[in-house]
């Protein structure tokens, strides 16, 4: 989620570490299942279970397709049992012309080929299916640890495509609640070098750190700061749980980012949903200088970087990245094809925008639809900063391809429906549609999932509404 992307990017799954790209999908009836999430349901013979995810409306099991007990780059098959009846997604891949599965280049060579790229955490044999009937192709994918994922021909040693899994952002958190500048209602706020004389004592708030597990550390029950506990960035300590550091202290970052994992955590749960993202997420704060920060899903990971503002110390920056986690938790390895790329951007922003929703005012100065305030001081002249906003113009007709800038259409019908409903009854329907989206869905499918979604929630008067939202910026 950055102003300007790094590079391209494509997803992967990250529970098999299964590359999802664009599939054709349908929908058929199966029967309700009767034990467990997909029980009933009519599961094809080729299909590894990823996982079983509970949403409001019912369960959600994900499965990765194999071929001859490999698994295939791109295949998929999802039941979502809600109601009476199951639906059935099938993104599953042709599989032509390979004759067999067994490799003739070892897995260390691949791993040797892959160097460029960094050093192999982990590897896999995968099928590659052939684009436009063309025969599969087999191949060694290694996961690297430049957060990689490259691509090695099975057959010729090759490398035949590397993959950047990070998810960007711009750069630039006792705790800053949400950022300094809407705190203090101050635009003219400058980042001084990371100094404490630029940033007035009042910006300070002492929160309380919940679900801490007690180490020391700042390792809990829905955040977990992964920082070396030796060197410059080492991971904040306290035996007494006591974290009150300054924004010219590394350790701050960390404070505030787990701060705010926590908080959107416990609010999605406050939504009455138990399995969205339920678990530790992994931090890892300050520990790049780029004006960047990501989310990696074979790593499940969010880096929070210090180029420009320190990216940890705005939580708008962690709540979108986290927007990312949410989502890869929901549909494994969601984001891959350019609309589904933008949808992931729009609700990384919303979700921003939503959760300071609860802390802060909506002021001329600082508008809850501008996101990201603080940290878009470093690299914005006019007022309010904002990396992006929730209410621009834009609608389909002004795509760019470039998935932060459309990201702004979908982020707009998003807080269309929050304006209608209010952050806790919109952001419910939202995080339930999103079980049910594609991993490469289009703009139109997904609107159309959040419509149903609606309409299943609360009736068709409110369906309408968030149909309507999606109308006004051309997507259905």
């Amino acid at each position: 989620m950055r102003r300007t992307p790094l590079i391209a990017t494509a997803s992967v799954v990250a529970a098999v570490g299964a590359l999802l790209s664009t599939a054709a999908t349908g929908s058929v009836a199966a029967p309700l299942p009767t034990s467990g999430a997909a029980a009933g349901a009519s599961v094809p013979a080729d299909l590894t279970l990823v996982q079983v995810r509970r949403s409001l409306l019912g369960s959600h099991s994900w499965y990765a397709q194999t071929y001859r007990g490999t698994p295939v780059l791109g295949g998929w098959y999802a039941v979502h049992s809600t109601g009476a009846t199951a639906s059935v997604e099938d993104g599953r891949r042709t599989v032509t012309g390979l004759a067999s599965v067994a490799p003739g280049v070892t897995r260390s060579s691949a791993a040797t080929a892959a160097k460029g790229h960094g050093n192999a955490r982990s590897s896999r044999l995968v099928v590659v299916p052939g684009a436009a009937g063309a025969s599969a192709t087999l191949a060694w994918e290694v996961s690297t640890d430049q957060d990689k994922q490259v691509l090695v021909d099975a057959r010729s040693g090759r490398v035949t495509k590397v993959i950047d899994e990070r998810r960007l952002s711009s750069g630039s958190g006792k705790v800053f609640d949400p950022n300094p500048v809407v705190a203090l209602q101050n635009e003219s706020l400058k980042d001084g070098n990371n100094a404490d004389t630029a940033v007035p004592a009042a910006a300070y708030k002492t929160v309380t750190l919940a679900n801490l597990d007690g180490s020391g550390y700042l390792k809990g029950s829905w955040a977990n700061v992964t920082n070396s506990r030796k060197g410059k960035n080492a991971a904040a300590f306290s035996s007494a749980l006591s974290f009150a550091y300054t924004r010219s202290d590394t350790r701050f970052e960390q404070v505030n980012s787990y701060y705010a994992v926590d908080r959107v955590q416990t609010y999605i749960q406050s939504l009455g949903f138990a399995d969205v993202n339920h678990e530790s997420q992994d931090l890892s704060v300050n520990t790049t200088t780029q004006d960047n920060s990501w989310y990696t899903p074979s790593q499940d990971t969010i880096t929070i970087g210090t180029g420009g503002v320190d990216d940890g110390e705005d939580q708008e920056v962690v709540w979108h990245e986290y927007g990312h986690a949410v989502q890869d938790d929901q549909v494994p390895g969601f984001g891959s094809g350019s609309d589904a790329g933008a949808i992931g951007e729009g609700f990384g922003d919303y979700l921003a925008g939503t959760m300071s929703q609860a802390n802060s005012a909506d002021t001329a100065t600082t508008p809850w639809a501008c996101v990201m305030d603080w940290d878009s001081t470093s690299y914005t002249s006019t007022t309010p900063h904002c990396i992006r906003r929730l209410d621009t113009t834009k609608t389909v007709a002004n795509r760019t391809g470039e998935v932060h800038d459309d990201g702004e259409i979908w982020s707009h019908a998003l807080w269309d429906v929050n304006k209608a409903f209010g952050r806790d009854k919109a952001t419910r329907i939202i995080l339930e549609a999103q079980f049910s989206y594609a991993p490469s869905t289009t703009w139109a499918a997904a609107a159309q999932k959040t419509v149903d979604t609606a309409a299943a929630l609360y009736g068709a008067t409110d369906a309408a509404t968030v149909k309507a939202a999606f109308q006004a910026r051309g997507i259905l």
